[in-house]
């Protein structure tokens, strides 16, 4: 039987989770269909693609349609016989949709949701996109419970929940563990904590920031290290400027992007994702993994991960003196540390590794829906 073919699109000019993800996606897909990654010309993930791997670049246009950009992917979806699109982006779905409607193939369209829907979508705009789309896979059961909330039932596409996954991490020995300390200037003798994603103010950075100030105050020795690239350089410079002001300048780090932080979250005693309503919460996931400890807010796709003080540990969202009370535990209970990083690596293994979520990805695309 002939392979199917699909394309797996994300035109986001990022490099987030999303849009790893989408890249991850289509290498674990390419053994059991022909897979054709579209990503936008001016998209980061080029990096991360080689030989093995075929992509083509389409140069995203400003207005609403994206047009120009929509008749070149239909005619990219003519010319490889495309059965299935796979799309990420939220702001992909216009596009996505009339390049759909300007082909003759007329391919499935997919949408792994990452994102929140708030209000009713009962307008012509939206009621002409959602009946195109045959499949949405949100990533958490409370996105499935908005898309079934907010679309009407007349247009709904078909609903079926796919957690995201972390990749089987290559794991540091000792000697590795040290060197990667020493080139980071973690101490030993300190709590050293993590944060990955992109430095922006709804990622809370600032409360992580907060948060360490309070415990330095007390006299603990702790130190968190930011990993990410900033959004904005204003936001950045706010930060560091606080840590002047405070004098926290040498408990508080920021190390820039890195293309693979799974050694770095090896080398944390925990993993802090701050953020007001993360939908999903992929850093905790790739933390877990590798058997560090996590601290949450308790909002959004978060409590589907953590359950509290067994796989980690919560904290009151955007509460900045939670977030140090939930770090100062861990700092003062070592049995507690050791129990959730164990039980969190383990509830990972079960149900988020990507392996296991690519598996149930394929079998979804094999049936058709």
């Amino acid at each position: 039987m002939a392979k199917k073919t699909i394309i797996e699109l994300c035109m986001s000019p990022d490099l987030g989770g999303l849009e790893l993800y989408m890249m991850r996606a289509a290498k674990a897909l390419k053994d059991e269909f022909n897979v054709l990654s579209v990503i936008n010309e001016n998209s980061k993930l080029e990096q991360y693609y080689d030989e093995n791997h075929k992509y083509i670049k389409i140069k995203k246009n400003h207005n609403l349609f994206m047009f120009g950009a929509a008749r070149e992917l239909a005619k990219i979806i003519d010319s490889w016989n495309v059965e299935i699109i796979h799309m990420h982006w939220t702001k992909d779905i216009p596009f996505v949709v009339l390049a759909k409607m300007l082909s003759k193939s007329k391919p499935k369209i997919v949408q792994t949701r990452n994102m929140t829907m708030t209000r009713f979508k009962n307008d012509f705009y939206h009621r002409l996109m959602y009946k195109n789309i045959d499949l949405m896979l949100p990533v958490t059961y409370q996105v499935k419970e908005q898309l079934e909330r907010f679309i009407p039932q007349d247009i709904r596409p078909k609903i079926e929940v796919l957690y995201m996954g972390s990749d089987k991490p290559e794991m540091l020995n000792d000697d590795e563990t040290d060197a990667l300390k020493k080139s980071l200037n973690f101490r030993d003798e300190s709590f050293n904590l993590g944060m990955v994603g992109r430095i922006n103010e709804a990622k809370g950075q600032h409360l992580l920031i907060e948060a360490v100030n309070l415990l330095v105050k007390k006299g603990l020795n702790v130190n968190a290290y930011f990993v990410g690239h900033a959004m904005k350089k204003s936001y950045l410079e706010e930060l560091k400027k606080e840590l002047k002001d405070k004098n926290l300048e040498n408990n508080i780090h920021f190390l820039g992007f890195m293309k693979n932080p799974h050694h770095f979250y090896q080398i944390c005693d925990a993993v802090v994702l701050a953020s007001k309503r993360e939908t999903f919460g992929l850093v905790l996931i790739e933390a877990m993994q590798v058997a560090t400890a996590v601290i949450g807010s308790n909002s959004g796709g978060v409590v589907e991960i953590i359950e509290d003080e067994k796989t980690g540990l919560l904290f009151e969202a955007e509460n900045f003196e939670s977030l140090a009370d939930e770090i100062e535990k861990l700092m003062n209970k070592s049995e507690l540390l050791e129990s959730i990083s164990k039980a969190g690596q383990k509830k990972c293994q079960e149900m988020f590794s990507n392996e296991l979520q690519f598996v149930k990805l394929a079998e979804i695309f094999k049936g058709s829906f």
